[in-house]
């Protein structure tokens, strides 16, 4: 008896309203199924592009776009994250080919024994003279958490015009600073010396961290300086910029490499 009143109520749907009901007497779609679904083979959506059906990709979901719209496919974006564990959220790299130029009379005022009171941790860009940024260098980044960990690479090539006497005593004095919100967060100073061949030129790297910026953007910046010379009277340092014949664009270029780790708060939607 139950299987005729369920047929009747199904025969009634189709021709009053051609709505399907299952195991409901007013079905509120064109198929209603008040109960579970066991589906057995494919499920498939009608492809908007050339009305073909759709099965979608392996792992893909089915997902509503709102009223009036098909659903669509989606893939889900799951990433593995484990409770306060740091994980890369953001990675860059960058490159600049103009690079900075320093005559002889642009040393900085800092005395070298004052250097270390000087070149401190926070120190605002403002406030140090003779520092020049590269500005292919700078670079706007973000930060999702509190919790992070921003680690900078910086690599270039300095160089001279030194004539090939090799004197131990012609050398100049320079310093690289890796800035945040034009915030000095490292530096790293050495010193060039004349060499038997013309135009030295040596390869600087350093690497800088910073823990725990704000959540948002930030700038990145590297500014470098010429700190002092010694019997270099005359004498160009150029950082980042090729101005002789015994290298090239390509070996004198800056570098500078940008990766942000943090422990997750803001997840993006899992669905693409």
């Amino acid at each position: 008896m139950r299987k005729i009143l369920l047929t009747l109520f199904f025969m009634t749907g189709i021709l009053l309203s051609a709505q399907v009901g299952i195991n409901t007497p007013s079905p509120k779609a064109k198929l209603d199924v008040n109960g579970d679904v066991n589906l057995r083979n494919k499920i498939a959506v009608q492809d908007a592009t050339d009305n073909s059906l759709y099965q979608g990709n392996n792992d893909q979901v089915l997902v509503s776009q709102g009223l009036g719209y098909a659903p669509t496919w989606k893939t889900l974006r799951i990433p593995e994250y484990e409770p306060n564990k740091f994980y890369l959220i953001y990675n860059n790299s960058f490159s600049d080919k103009v690079g900075v130029t320093f005559t002889d009379s642009e040393n900085s005022t800092v005395g070298m024994a004052s250097r270390g009171a000087t070149f401190t941790k926070g120190k605002d860009y403002s406030s140090l003279q003779s520092f020049k940024k590269i500005d292919g260098l700078s670079q706007t980044i973000s930060v999702f958490s509190t919790q992070s960990k921003a680690y900078f690479l910086f690599e270039t090539v300095v160089q001279a015009d030194f004539g090939g006497n090799g004197n131990p005593d012609t050398s100049i004095d320079y310093a690289c600073g890796i800035f945040v919100d034009n915030k000095l967060v490292n530096l790293r100073q050495r010193n060039l010396k004349a060499i038997s061949t013309t135009y030295p030129f040596i390869t600087h790297t350093q690497i800088g961290i910073v823990e725990n910026l704000s959540k948002g953007n930030h700038t990145v910046s590297v500014a470098c300086t010429r700190l002092g010379s010694y019997e270099a009277q005359g004498k160009t340092l150029t950082i980042g910029t090729n101005v002789y014949t015994n290298i090239n664009d390509f070996i004198a270029q800056s570098s500078l490499k940008v990766d942000v780790y943090e422990v997750p708060e803001v997840f993006n939607t899992i669905i693409n």
